[in-house]
Formats: C-alpha cells, sequence, structure tokens
C-alpha cells in the first residue's frame, strides 16, 4: 500500500476509534492527517501536470479546510465556513470535470437520476434546517447534484469509472454529514460516512494521473 494511503487509511481509523470514545484532541490531530494523505495522493500522482489535476487538487484544498473548519463541531461559523468550504470544492470538481471532458448524453442521464434525488433529499432535512441555514443548504444541495452530474458525463469511451466513483461517495458522505448536523446526530453518521469520504477523494485524486 502507497504510503500516502496507508497515512489515509491509519489516521481514519484512529478518528472513528476516538469519535467513538468521544476523544476530542484525537479528532482534531487524526482527521487532518487523514486529509493530508489524500493531498499528498494528489501530489504523488502529478496534480500539478494538468489543468485538471490542478483543479482536482484545489479541490482537495478546499476539502482540507473544511474538514478542519469542522472539527469546532457545534459552533455554527465554524460550520458555515466548513459548507463554504465544500461548496468551493464541489464547484472546482464540476469545474475539473469540465476540463477533462463531458459527453452530454451521460451528462443528462445523471442529472436525470439525481434531480429527484436532490428533492428528495431537500424535502427530508427541509424540517430540520434553521431558517437562516436553508438557502445555504439548498444552494449546497444544487452544486453537489451538478457536480455529481457533470461526474457522471465523463463516462464515455475508454470506459473510465474513477471519476463517477469518487464523486458519488462524496456525495453519499455528504447524506452523513447533513443527517448529523440536521436529523439525528450519532458516531453512527461517521462510521459510514466517512470511510466513504476518504474512499472517495483518495479515488478522485487517483484520477489525475
Amino acid at each position: 500500500m502507497r504510503p500516502w494511503i496507508l497515512l489515509t487509511v491509519v489516521a481514519l481509523a484512529v478518528l472513528l476509534a476516538c469519535e467513538r470514545r468521544g476523544l476530542r484532541p484525537g479528532v482534531w490531530v487524526a482527521k487532518p492527517l487523514a486529509s493530508a494523505g489524500f493531498l499528498a495522493a494528489a501530489l504523488a500522482a502529478g496534480a500539478l501536470g494538468s489543468g485538471y489535476g490542478r483543479m482536482v487538487l484545489a479541490a482537495l484544498i478546499l476539502s482540507w479546510l473544511g474538514d478542519v473548519f469542522l472539527l469546532a463541531r457545534g459552533s455554527r461559523p465554524a460550520f458555515v465556513a466548513g459548507l463554504g468550504s465544500f461548496l468551493a470544492a464541489h464547484l472546482a470538481y464540476a469545474t475539473a470535470f469540465l476540463v477533462r471532458g463531458v459527453h452530454p448524453t451521460p451528462l443528462a442521464l445523471g442529472a436525470v437520476a439525481l434531480l429527484p434525488a436532490a428533492g428528495v433529499a431537500w424535502r427530508w432535512l427541509a424540517p430540520h434546517v434553521p431558517g437562516g441555514l436553508r438557502l445555504p443548504v439548498v444552494a449546497y444541495v444544487l452544486v453537489i447534484t451538478a457536480m455529481a452530474a457533470l461526474a457522471l458525463g465523463t463516462l464515455a469511451a475508454p470506459w473510465r469509472p474513477g471519476v463517477p466513483l469518487g464523486a458519488l461517495l462524496f456525495y453519499v458522505s455528504d447524506l452523513a454529514v447533513a443527517r448529523e448536523r440536521f436529523v439525528a446526530p450519532s458516531f453512527w453518521n461517521r462510521a459510514w460516512g466517512l470511510p466513504c469520504y476518504y474512499a472517495g477523494q483518495l479515488v478522485l485524486a487517483s484520477t489525475v494521473a
């Protein structure tokens, strides 16, 4: 296993153990380290060598910042800052996918599948989102939906599923974050959401090669 992937895997295991036991100092150390692993993976794969790679690297850096902001659990300003960082990360990913090349047929099919899912997600979240956060959350849902649809739009010959796989894992992990923040806080949100998140970021990092 490559060292940067091992870093993410080991730090993620420590992060989950600390989350389970409520050891916040351990969480503050382990989470940035786990996220540093996907930055190193992208750099090692040659992210600086192409426009696509640089946009993916920008998305990963913004994600790292979002992870740091969200460490301050219970702080509304930190949550808004984290939301903004991840919103920018999704926009950077969307731009990267456009740079890589998007085919209209899988893009349209992806949009048809994902827009109803976005509507369902908002109906699920809406009763729990405070008034001051409703507009930012709606914007976030729309942006991640567009990002995922554009990722599916990269599916064209030759068959390279890394981009949509990574993007959809990231998309699913955001559902865990939303459930944790607004609906039903629980360790189990993090138990499945964090592995999806880190797997998705590592997969996306690998696509810059």
